[in-house]
């Protein structure tokens, strides 16, 4: 093992290099688009919630469908990658997502809300695989010490998405809903303006597909092996879930993902409300790429930052600041309010890919399975908005952000110290 590691580190020196850059900046359109579709969810949360007349927690199933496909798929997507090899996974995810894309078609002309549910469980699923394949590998084509700088680098793209996509699902979701509710029902006019966009996405996708299909990318063998030689052991360990750092990191993961999606979720509805901003939906949704731009431009910083000061700090400095942050929102009202909340996105930004590359650290072998239980771990972007759902319909919506604070203090935990175990 360490001498087919001394190898592979050795020939990677020349136009080893070479092909990992190419392999990063091809990746990075990846980062982009799962981005992107993700943020999307808080478009259709207010417009569904308006065209089904839902509640606040029959609002956040999408979420739960969406994230939940996490949980079930992580595991076997974990297997899936390890058997295939991360390109060849990340073309299965890019089909299976964009055949997610697709079933929006049907569920809008039927206008069901059950069936967008199933169209997300697809979509989120295919997305799932993405995240085992490309997370790792970003992970693995450099040096450890600075994996948690490139993994930043190439989520600061993954970022870019979620800062278009407000305006896009804005544009195209919820001011031509306004428009078409004119001369429409709530459920036809629903149905008419989701369909187109959910179209372009299955095609980008379908491209991207055919793309990565085709490139020639470097495979990392030392993360490849299989175990039919018997148990592979590695550091003394059979297992990925041996590593304490591994399942603190996945505890890290569930919160971490639980609070962005709970604050982004409630962005339009928090917005909206009249001792806050009192702003339309479609001007509310505008607004929220304030909060994912921020994300994308402390992506851009903590990657240069991690390259002098060590990722764990980091972690924990971002993490308090963004309880305080919460902690202000929810105890003040007007635009101090509504510019404190929009802040969270800055210091949110290293948190993911800061934590994925700390808790796959040393893991060799076992790196497919970690990021597998990372993936999972992701679930909590739907079991922490669905709670923070019914706290809002209990409470109110600035009350239930009590919420996202708790997950920032166990997020600063594991920078200073859970990392390091």
């Amino acid at each position: 093992m360490a001498m087919m590691q001394q190898s592979s580190t050795a020939t990677g020196v020349g136009g080893e290099q070479e092909n990992y850059r190419f392999a990063l900046v091809s990746l990075t359109s990846l980062f982009f688009m799962w981005g992107f579709i993700t943020c999307l969810n808080d478009i259709l949360i207010p417009h569904l919630k308006a065209a089904f007349s839902l509640n606040y927690a029959e609002a956040m199933l999408i979420q739960f469908c969406f994230f939940g496909a996490y949980f079930l798929v992580s595991m076997p997507a974990g297997k899936l990658v390890k058997a295939l090899g991360y390109q060849k996974g990340i073309v299965t995810g890019l089909l299976i997502a964009a055949l997610g894309c697709a079933l929006f078609y049907p569920a809008a002309a039927l206008a069901t809300y059950g069936l967008f549910l199933g169209a997300l469980f697809v979509l989120a699923s295919g997305i799932t695989i993405l995240q085992v394949a490309a997370n790792p590998y970003v992970n693995a084509l450099g040096s450890v010490e600075t994996a948690s700088s490139r993994l930043n680098l190439t989520q600061a793209f993954n970022a870019l998405g979620t800062t278009v996509a407000p305006y896009f699902g804005a544009v195209l979701i919820l001011s031509v809903a306004v428009e078409a509710s004119e001369t429409l029902t709530q459920a036809q006019a629903e149905a008419e303006v989701v369909k187109l966009p959910y179209l372009i996405l299955a095609t980008a996708l379908g491209v991207l597909a055919l793309v990565f299909a085709k490139l020639d990318l470097p495979q990392i063998k030392e993360h490849c092996q299989s175990g039919e030689q018997g148990e592979v052991v590695h550091n003394g360990k059979t297992s990925a879930l041996q590593s304490l750092h591994l399942v603190l990191g996945a505890v890290g993961i569930f919160v971490y993902v639980g609070a962005e999606v709970s604050i982004g979720s409630f962005l339009v509805n928090f917005l909206a409300q009249d001792d806050i901003a009192g702003l339309s939906e479609a001007s509310a949704a505008s607004y929220i790429t304030y909060y994912w731009g921020g994300a994308m431009v402390g992506r851009f910083i903590g990657s240069a930052v991690m390259q002098k000061v060590p990722a764990g700090t980091v972690l924990g400095f971002n993490a308090l600041m963004a309880a305080l942050l919460v902690a202000l929102a929810m105890t003040s009202t007007g635009t101090v309010a509504m510019w404190a909340i929009l802040a969270v996105g800055l210091f949110n930004s290293i948190m993911f890919p800061t934590i994925f590359s700390l808790a796959l650290r040393d893991l060799g072998p076992h790196t497919s399975q970690g990021s597998g239980v990372l993936c999972l771990a992701i679930v909590g972007g739907a079991i922490l908005p669905l709670l923070q759902g019914v706290l809002a319909d209990n409470i109110g919506i600035q009350h239930a952000f009590f919420l996202p604070i708790i997950c920032y203090l166990f997020i600063m935990f594991y920078g200073v110290k859970g990392s390091k175990l």
